[in-house]
């Protein structure tokens, strides 16, 4: 009986499969010759908008990893926490290897986790909230335990609504900060996977998504558009499998709660596999035909242009008749009396996230030219500038401009205009901003190299502070002309769909008569249901340019005026962008391993090179992270305290308030000075703490006879091993010559008054 249902279900999955992608490939194949028409009609006729002021890099990440360290992972087959290395290489993947050593060597990694369509979660309640709903009729009660045991306070979870769930820790809130910046800039990018250099087939697979998710009844926006086009395939096919194969399967799963979930999860996840390697395939071959036709239907678009524009004119004057007076009407009562306050809601976060942008390197620049003052030389200026060259991808750097957008809120207008969430705009936000963070860096290293190589390393605060000015000028008019424009796609992906979807019973019957107007020729080009959409959105453009337009004119949030354009301001400033990005570490000779930019020896493809990453791990000498014991933290990106530590050894202990009195006097008699007070750590958190300092005198040399004897030694090692066996211990660990495993504890201890901290340690000599 089990094998007869599980081959009715993968009977099932693979016709729904067949189903979805059969659909959406006529689909596809139509908007491919309407997106070339439009690719070559551009072409002719030109046009476009404002030219962009600053530089564009066109491959930023090229040698570059992002980021690499320790974490521990829950292994479901065992149900135990291991210590795993991870790498995430410029592709945004996560690596999971089983130590450093297996990375180092350049092996296949264990795992590999593209985080497309993936939330990340940094509680356990959040998590629960999602998982009590994956199967209806099995709801967890408020403080129920996941199947997972946590062993630290400080989780960080990979939650997708089809696709296994990954599950982290770490030991400190503040490197549970750090891995939640870097995890979300791996969503973040993977999520944005369709790209924008296929002038035909990204809009062809856009509109063919778009368009057979309206003939099922879904308008407005799809927060799992969200990957690459093979996986956005599967996001459409699971859209509707997945709830029908939970019906199904979800009755008959035995156990409890928890186990019913973690089944659930496993079954969601083979089937998610399942469908991906097929709409994988299918779209390859969707698009290699495609392509096939794409020169002899590109031929007859350039001999026949002149006729098909006409006639679409023609086509869309009839099909404007009919639709426009609809479409006013529904504008007056319904849409024109809410864009104000969609663009309002628009506009307050996304101005500051880009505010933010600004604030973020203008200070890189003022530390840049601090540090020119305080000299260094060269080697120096080298390590400074590879910094700077990176910042926009360094996440834990830009979270604070990603969080300002975070805040955009659409509450009050997502059900009257069917929008399900503000994701999509904060992730096209975010993406924008780093965009526009690279540029004013990658415009400010060209300058900089430019007056360098022309009037040498004299006055470099003067040098850099011009090439900042300029650069700032540049990035003002460029982030209004970005704004501006994203505020435009923003409201039409809001208001389209919505009125499409009121003036569809009235107007969709209407639109098969057109199709007669329209030769047998351009049939391919000239599609109605495109054309009918069009004239929609002209409906509506008008105010929104216009709603647009009036707040650049009372200069709200920093936009400029349509009427000001710095077209030729810069002319020279073009040529620079031809010219190769500075590698400054080898102009200057620069510690590549300092700061944020580290450099390993990575083996691909049997090759080894050196990739210089792009967020540093700060890591003990002599420790390798395949052997870290669970009760030492995982070592956080640019951990400054870190650095410092290293340079100036700090000692902490941990007494019984008991010994506290007594520990004092015998120091004083030392000769140690002991002075107490308070600091404020890098995290605001207020630390109680004893200095103590060794006196140390100048006296002569003393003889053999002078020293210690040998039993005297032995006592003072003695009462050293008695104190050391004194401390109380605050967690259990469990080693292996394998693999590290971390054991929970459920019983905290809580040190409260009873903790005496001696923080740091400073030795003088006279």
């Amino acid at each position: 009986a089990g094998d007869a249902g599980a081959n009715h279900s993968s009977d099932i999955i693979q016709a729904r499969s067949r189903e979805v992608m059969q659909e959406f490939s006529s689909t596809y194949e139509q908007q491919y010759a309407v997106a070339l028409f439009n690719s070559v009609r551009f072409e002719i006729e030109g046009g476009g908008g404002p030219q962009s002021q600053l530089l564009h890099r066109k491959d930023p990440l090229a040698g570059r990893s992002i980021f690499s360290g320790s974490l521990f992972q829950y292994l479901e087959e065992n149900q135990k926490w291991r210590n795993r290395f991870v790498s995430v290489p410029n592709s945004y993947a996560i690596r999971l290897y089983e130590r450093k050593t297996a990375y180092d060597r350049g092996l296949h990694p264990k795992v590999t986790i593209n985080c497309a369509g993936y939330k990340v979660l940094t509680s356990m309640e959040e998590y629960l909230e999602l998982i009590n709903t994956s199967l209806p009729g099995i709801k967890g009660k408020v403080g129920n335990q996941p199947f997972i045991k946590r062993v630290t306070q400080f989780p960080l979870i990979l939650w997708h609504p089809y696709a296994r769930h990954r599950y982290f820790c770490v030991m400190t809130e503040k490197e549970q900060k750090k891995w939640h910046a870097v995890l979300q800039d791996c969503v973040r990018h993977n999520n944005n996977g369709i790209s924008e250099d296929l002038p035909v087939q990204t809009p062809a697979f856009t509109n063919a998504v778009r368009l057979y998710r309206q003939a099922k009844g879904h308008y407005g926006t799809w927060d799992m558009m969200c990957g690459q086009p093979p996986q956005i395939l599967a996001n459409l096919v699971m859209e509707t499998l997945h709830s029908d194969l939970r019906d199904m399967i979800g009755p008959r799963l035995k156990g409890k709660m928890q186990q019913k979930q973690r089944n659930w999860m496993l079954i969601s996840d083979a089937v998610y596999r399942q469908v991906l390697c097929h709409t994988n395939g299918r779209y390859k071959e969707l698009v290699e035909s495609c392509e096939v036709q794409r020169v002899p239907l590109d031929a007859r678009l350039r001999t026949d242009m002149d006729q098909i524009v006409t006639s679409k004119e023609h086509v869309t004057n009839k099909i404007r008749a009919l639709v426009s007076p609809k479409a006013e009407q529904l504008l007056q009562t319904s849409v024109q009396p809410y864009i104000s306050s969609i663009l309002d809601a628009l506009m307050e976060p996304t101005s500051r996230g880009f505010s933010e942008v600004r604030d973020i390197f203008f200070k890189e620049l003022v530390e840049l030219s601090k540090n020119s003052l305080n000299g260094g030389g060269k080697e120096k200026l080298g390590d400074n500038m590879e910094k700077l060259s990176m910042l926009a991808f360094h996440p834990v750097k830009m979270q604070s401009c990603y969080d300002k957008v975070e805040e955009l809120n659409l509450e009050g207008l997502q059900q009257r205009f069917d929008v399900h969430g503000p994701s999509v705009f904060v992730s096209r936000v975010q993406i924008l901003m780093r965009e526009q963070m690279d540029n004013s860096v990658y415009t400010f290293e060209q300058l900089f190299n430019q007056s360098l190589e022309s009037q040498g390393q004299e006055d470099m605060c003067k040098t850099i502070q011009r090439c900042q000015d300029r650069v700032l000028k540049k990035y003002d008019y460029d982030s209004s002309t970005v704004r501006k424009k994203f505020f435009r796609e923003a409201l039409l992906q809001i208001i389209i769909p919505y009125m499409l979807k009121q003036l569809s019973p009235t107007c969709s019957p209407e639109l098969p008569r057109f199709k007669e107007l329209i030769f047998e020729d351009f049939s391919k080009f000239l599609l109605v249901e495109n054309i009918y959409e069009e004239v929609v959105l002209q409906s509506v453009s008008k105010d929104i340019m216009m709603a647009v337009k009036e707040a650049a004119v009372q200069r709200r949030h920093n936009l400029y005026r349509d009427s000001i354009i710095l077209s030729n301001s810069d002319p020279n400033l073009q040529l620079l962008g031809e010219t190769p990005s500075v590698e400054w570490s080898t102009k200057f000779g620069g510690n590549e391993v300092d700061g944020s930019v580290d450099v390993a020896e990575v083996k691909e493809g049997g090759s080894s090179r050196r990739r210089k990453q792009v967020v540093s791990m700060i890591q003990l000498d002599g420790k390798d992270n395949e052997d870290l014991d669970p009760c030492d933290n995982p070592k956080s990106p640019d951990s400054v305290n870190e650095i410092r530590g290293l340079i100036n050894p700090m000692l902490e202990m941990v007494l019984p308030a008991s010994e506290r009195n007594q520990e004092e006097d015998s120091l004083k008699r030392t000769g140690m000075e002991i002075r107490t007070g308070t600091v404020i750590s890098e995290d605001g958190l207020e630390e109680d703490i004893t200095h103590l300092t060794t006196k140390v005198e100048t006296v002569s040399r003393k003889s053999v006879r002078d020293k210690s004897s040998p039993q005297a030694i032995l006592q003072e090692l003695k009462g050293m091993r008695k104190h050391e066996a004194d401390k109380p211990e605050e967690m259990v660990f469990e080693s292996t010559s394998e693999e590290t495993e971390v054991r929970p504890d459920a019983s905290e201890q809580t040190l409260g008054d009873s903790i005496f901290v001696w923080s740091s340690f400073f030795f003088k000599s006279d």
